[in-house]
């Protein structure tokens, strides 16, 4: 699957130190982990200490899939509005998918403490009204998230003034988002997952499989075997070379990533984003970078996606100088990247009747790599428990309550 072109920042910021050899031989496990992206070493956070033998395969380099073009922005709220979701699924159901979010935060903070250098930083957000119906919006978002006692202020056009160089009518201040390099990340969790015992190999695409009485066996693209008591699907976009879906829907997506620059016009280094769809979104960097993504089209034809990275490239510094009008930018990264998401506005864990014992991570929407940290627990409670209190929410079979 052609995932993305450009010039891509955040693999220039790691050192790959670690050696990780090609499948050259068969093998049997209990559990294969398909994909060592940022959806897959995530599952494998919540296998570290199962005591399983854990088998980890990724058809390229490890985490050079999508996650070397995620801008890592750790936000609980969503694309999907909080109140859309509550007219989708219901309050409580809705509820428990934000505060599960938001807990999502703080396992990447708890993981992050164990690893180096992987730029973990809680930051607030500033979600503002783009226009009259942003207003309204906000309204509505505001009085749920209070009404549950998520940490967020309501701020009038004077607040925003006071402390930044736009103007809106309105914003919420969202307390404890937070960022991460998700390549340092990725990368770090896939060192210690060998370290504690995984197989772990890159350059190895799996390309088939079959189901046998008490175990599926994957091929790879060289002849090589894994059989495994359970398999997790954990591959990013390439999970819909395995098993396709109708809530999924594929688009584009732009980022640039700027050179440093002096950030002290930046109110708390805030992450940034609007209510518009699609939305603009920004946050800075470890090293005193912007980074501005946005711009999305439905198209998911590469030829069409690339055709316009220049011109989007070039959109996104004019919208950026919409919010800092004082502020010279210049790209020195940019990209155009294919962009997931379901249609319901929840990710995904597929469960097939005819593949017992598999487990399909469709983390798919903004929130991705909050999203393989939902979907990354309670799939780890499955494969070692047997079960998952918040499974039901997220399997493919889930209904809306318009659905009957």
């Amino acid at each position: 699957m052609d995932l993305q072109s450009g010039i891509f920042y955040w693999p220039s910021t790691i050192n790959r130190d670690e050696i990780f050899s090609a499948l050259e031989h068969d093998l049997e496990c209990d559990v294969l982990i398909i994909g060592c992206g940022s959806s897959g070493a995530q599952c494998a956070y919540y296998l570290l200490d199962s005591g399983l033998d854990v088998v980890m395969v990724d058809g390229r380099r490890i985490a050079e899939g999508s996650t070397s073009t995620n801008t890592a922005l750790l936000q609980y709220l969503g694309e999907k509005f909080y109140y859309e979701l509550v007219n989708t699924f219901e309050e409580g159901r809705a509820t428990t998918h934000v505060n599960l979010c938001e807990q999502a935060i703080s396992g990447i903070e708890q993981a992050s403490s164990t690893l180096p250098h992987v730029g973990f930083k809680r930051r607030d957000s500033l979600y503002t009204a783009s226009d009259d119906e942003g207003v309204s919006i906000l309204d509505k978002e505001f009085e749920l998230l209070k009404k549950h006692n998520f940490d967020v202020e309501k701020w009038d056009r004077e607040q925003i003034e006071q402390r930044y160089p736009f103007s809106r009518e309105s914003a919420l201040y969202i307390k404890n988002d937070a960022e991460i390099n998700p390549v340092a990340f990725t990368y770090e969790l896939v060192k210690v997952a060998k370290d504690k015992g995984f197989q772990v190999f890159e350059n190895t695409k799996m390309i088939r499989h079959k189901v046998e009485e008490d175990a599926v066996t994957f091929f790879s693209d060289k002849g090589y075997q894994v059989k495994a008591k359970k398999v997790i699907v954990a591959a990013g976009y390439e999970t819909l070379d395995f098993r396709k879906h109708k809530n999924l829907a594929l688009e584009s997506t732009y980022g640039i990533v700027t050179k440093p620059l002096d950030l002290s016009f930046w109110h708390k280094r805030t992450l940034l984003w609007e209510t518009k769809r699609p939305y603009i979104y920004m946050r800075t960097t470890e090293d005193n970078r912007i980074i501005i993504g946005g711009l999305d089209e439905t198209t998911n034809i590469p030829e069409e996606r690339d055709n316009k990275l220049i011109s989007k490239k070039n959109q996104l510094i004019t919208e950026f100088q919409k919010f800092f009008p004082n502020v010279s930018i210049q790209a020195e990264y940019y990209l155009a990247a294919l962009y997931g998401g379901t249609t319901d506005g929840l990710p995904m864990i597929g469960m097939y009747e005819d593949l017992p014992n598999v487990y399909h991570v469709y983390a798919y929407g903004d929130n991705g790599m909050i999203y393989n940290m939902v979907l990354g627990k309670i799939i780890g409670e499955l494969v070692t428990q047997g079960s998952s209190p918040n499974v039901d929410l997220y399997l493919q079979t889930r209904k809306n309550i318009h659905e009957k």
